[in-house]
């Protein structure tokens, strides 16, 4: 049993930001755990040219804490009707990848792509200029059972996606199933990636139903059975090169969680590292986290590894019921528990 751990300064390969007084609220917490993160573009409007991607990252940049060197990575949203020129101002831009929401999937998602055949001249140039391309992969067809949809998407969308474009990267993120963890493990595909979250590394959909309704622990895709969580643990801690860190921290005011129409998001962004320390842990695996935290998602990026070092110890404290969030209060996951590492 260690004591300490000392990681090359990890990334955030999933992030959600929002924008103005959340975006203040929330940017401290990843900027004290990551030296940089990929940030979603799901703002209302969405970030879909190189213009607003550049005026959101000189946003973020303002926001960042005194002395923070932390660097967000901008992606755009990708549409029915994103145009295949704006790829290389993209490019230019520095930004990074394009995020594909089905529409309706999830939060922010109803500008979302109704169907990739509408978006085949914009992949294309994805491919040809190396922007990467980020999915929500679920389907949203009402037919399939919402415990199936990943399992679906990766034989409907997935598949013919990697047949029709080979030389395209794609990181399939915040994989919740066994099914998913397989496809990226097993198929040999060395263009796909995968990112996990803590969340569903640690819990299972019992979760969500424990002791009542748990709207802290609703996000999408939405907790999966045991051996699904099982699966995703083993996937994590194998020390596999194309699956890495990806929180998809993503902040809600309480009062909008806890009502009747609660929306879908863990946030995580406080304690990222500590929880994630506590799946590796419990999987007798502290040795692969600096490989999923660090290493795994810079080089499938392409990017250099950072150079500077955190550590975590094993100290007992406990999280904060609830952190301010503009007008309203967050509240992060495991609020009011204890967790046994603390990032030093």
């Amino acid at each position: 049993m260690t004591d300490a751990l000392t990681l090359t300064r990890p990334d955030d390969w999933h992030l959600h930001l929002r924008d103005g007084e959340a975006l203040a609220a929330v940017l401290p917490h990843s900027a004290a755990q990551f030296a940089r993160a990929i940030v979603m573009p799901n703002l209302r409007p969405p970030i879909t040219t190189a213009a607003q991607a550049q005026a959101y990252r000189d946003r973020i940049l303002a926001a960042r804490p005194a002395g923070s060197d932390f660097q967000p990575l901008m992606t755009l949203y990708l549409t029915d009707r994103t145009p295949p020129d704006e790829i290389k101002r993209a490019r230019a831009a520095g930004v990074v990848a394009l995020k594909l929401y089905p529409a309706g999937a999830t939060t922010n998602s109803d500008d979302g792509v109704t169907d990739l055949k509408h978006c085949r001249a914009t992949l294309d140039a994805m491919q040809r200029e190396g922007l990467l391309l980020l999915v929500h992969g679920e389907v949203t067809d009402p037919a399939v059972d919402v415990f199936d949809r990943e399992a679906v998407f990766i034989d409907r969308v997935l598949i013919p996606l990697r047949r029709d474009f080979p030389e395209l990267k794609v990181v399939f993120e915040h994989v919740t199933t066994r099914e998913g963890a397989q496809y990226v493990t097993q198929a040999g595909d060395a263009m796909t990636g995968a990112t996990l979250t803590p969340q569903h590394l640690l819990y299972n959909r019992n979760a969500l139903f424990t002791g009542g309704l748990q709207p802290h622990w609703y996000c999408l895709p939405v907790l999966k059975g045991e051996e699904h969580r099982q699966a995703l643990v083993q996937a994590a801690t194998s020390g596999h090169p194309r699956v890495f860190l990806g929180t998809d921290s993503a902040p809600h005011a309480a009062h909008l969680k806890e009502h009747a129409g609660g929306h879908a998001g863990c946030y995580t962004a406080l304690t990222a590292l500590e929880l994630y320390a506590e799946a590796f842990e419990a999987a007798g695996a502290m040795d692969r986290l600096e490989g999923f935290a660090s290493h795994h998602g810079a080089d499938f990026y392409g990017l250099p590894r950072n150079t500077g070092t955190v550590t975590l110890r094993r100290e007992g404290w406990t999280v904060p019921a609830a952190v301010p969030f503009g007008q309203a209060e967050l509240k992060p996951l495991r609020a009011g528990e204890r967790l046994a590492w603390k990032l030093s």
